[in-house]
């Protein structure tokens, strides 16, 4: 987590993410387009929009295992929400720049692991911001 911090906050990232690569893989493999990628992405995952077709450099693309959201991402995807979030905010700790970094599963995310999957499914039900899913 640290490094994911230091790496994004020395960058002034909107957002970044850390995932090991096999469950990487998959991620990527969400990012759909009806014309130039179309298909429908594994494992039950929502399909994601091409970088340029996300409104803003706020939104991030997708997520990962450990996820840095800049203040401004957090407050485009409505992060956090004490109510909704008290998981994730379990695994979480601010930045000194009011930023995140999220961890969405203890151990690095399997997503051949049910309880893996359910979790990165449950945090994009969560966030339909993320990857421009939600409509404006």
């Amino acid at each position: 987590m640290e490094v994911l911090e230091a790496i994004a906050e020395g960058a002034r990232a909107f957002w970044g993410h850390a995932t090991p690569f096999n469950a990487g893989v998959e991620i990527s493999q969400q990012t759909r387009h009806p014309v130039r990628k179309p298909g429908v992405p594994p494992r039950g995952l929502p399909p994601l929009k091409l970088s340029e077709d996300i409104p803003s450099p706020e939104i991030p693309h997708c997520l990962g295992w450990l996820n840095y959201w800049s203040a401004a991402a957090a407050r485009a995807i409505g992060f956090p929400d004490p109510a909704r979030d008290s998981e994730l905010l379990s695994r979480a700790r601010r930045t000194a720049t009011g930023g995140w970094v999220v961890r969405l599963t203890e151990a690095p995310l399997d997503l051949d692991n049910p309880a893996h999957l359910d979790a990165l499914k449950r945090a994009y039900e969560r966030f339909p911001e993320i990857g421009g899913r939600a409509t404006p």
